[in-house]
């Protein structure tokens, strides 16, 4: 038995683009319903979804088997926190509201166990140093992890040059939506000063030898910041996928005729058509966790197109 490798940090050092999906269901079942999709990575929210360390166990155990890394945001770059989540398995985490070097420097800290940092060396109750019993642990401190922060306000911005450089921050990560609210432009992350604050943000990350990264639901967006030499993207949400799959499947609902009432379920959508055409005046058409899956498979394949045929590909010039 042995703490595994962080593939995820791995693939950034080596300039690999890395295409997410953020989940911010509770349960472990979304995990199960996404892992397997052709995603590299998911985001187990544990700021803006209401997760405690438990739910957050449960989810890393699901992805456990499957073929992609896992990254944990917690609510805050609290040192007790940051260790609870490294504790249940956590290697990647992405920590939200950094606008300092010295909250970088104490996030790293944080994560490590070498002389002056904080993260304790005893694992036999810790999940992530596989209770004593890995062969390779003791391992040199920071072996495995990876730490991102998240620039999200104006301060952020303005200390970026400082934040990045610290040692230890493997990556920085930009969501449009929320610098756009923090430099005045609330509910426009496509205005161009925004833009402008992305693109030079995820440059000068690249020049500093760092990772940069995204969140966007928009696909035209996604590649443009992979472009520019963003590295993680997440390139959709787990409930926005699902919203957009039952607004569309609760069309079929306006399609109904007279007569008995029976219910049926399918996860077709022709065959729930033409179910209620034939009579059927209530009809659940697919499940959730059915729905979260076709919407992520359909999303991944996308991106996974796209980067086999060479279109997906970032800027050499920084």
């Amino acid at each position: 038995m042995e703490i595994p490798c962080n593939a995820f940090r791995a693939a950034l050092e080596d300039e690999q683009v890395q295409i997410g999906l953020w989940v911010g269901q509770t349960d472990s079942s979304a995990i199960d319903a996404v892992a397997d999709k052709g995603f590299d990575w998911l985001l187990i929210d544990g700021w803006d979804a209401p997760n405690e360390v438990r739910e957050i166990l449960s989810q890393l155990q699901a992805k456990e088997v499957r073929p992609l890394h896992a990254v944990v945001r917690p609510t805050i770059g609290d040192m007790p926190l940051i260790k609870e989540n490294l504790d249940v398995g956590a290697q990647t985490l992405l920590v939200p509201l950094v606008e300092t070097s010295e909250q970088a420097v104490q996030i790293v800290a944080a994560t490590r166990q070498s002389p002056n940092r904080v993260r304790g060396a005893c694992g036999a109750a810790a999940r992530s140093f596989r209770w004593n019993r890995a062969e390779n642990y003791p391992c040199k401190p920071g072996a495995g992890m990876c730490v991102l922060v998240q620039v999200e306000t104006r301060r952020g911005l303005d200390n970026l040059d400082v934040i990045m450089v610290v040692e230890g921050v493997d990556g920085v990560c930009f969501v449009p939506e929320d610098l756009s609210a923090a430099m005045g432009y609330l509910g426009q992350p496509d205005h161009p000063e925004v833009q402008r604050a992305i693109l030079d943000g995820i440059g000068a990350v690249r020049r500093a030898g760092k990772a940069p990264g995204i969140l966007t639901a928009d696909r035209a967006s996604a590649q443009r910041y992979i472009e520019a030499g963003a590295l993680f993207v997440a390139v959709g949400l787990d409930t926005t996928l699902l919203i957009r799959e039952a607004r569309e499947l609760a069309g079929i609902a306006a399609v109904r005729r007279a007569g008995k009432a029976f219910c049926l379920l399918t996860v077709e959508r022709v065959l729930a058509k033409r179910y209620v055409e034939a009579g059927a005046l209530f009809a659940a058409v697919c499940v959730d966790t059915a729905l979260l899956a076709r919407a992520a498979r359909e999303l991944a394949a996308y991106f996974d197109k796209h980067e086999s045929s060479g279109e997906v590909k970032t800027s050499s010039v920084y």
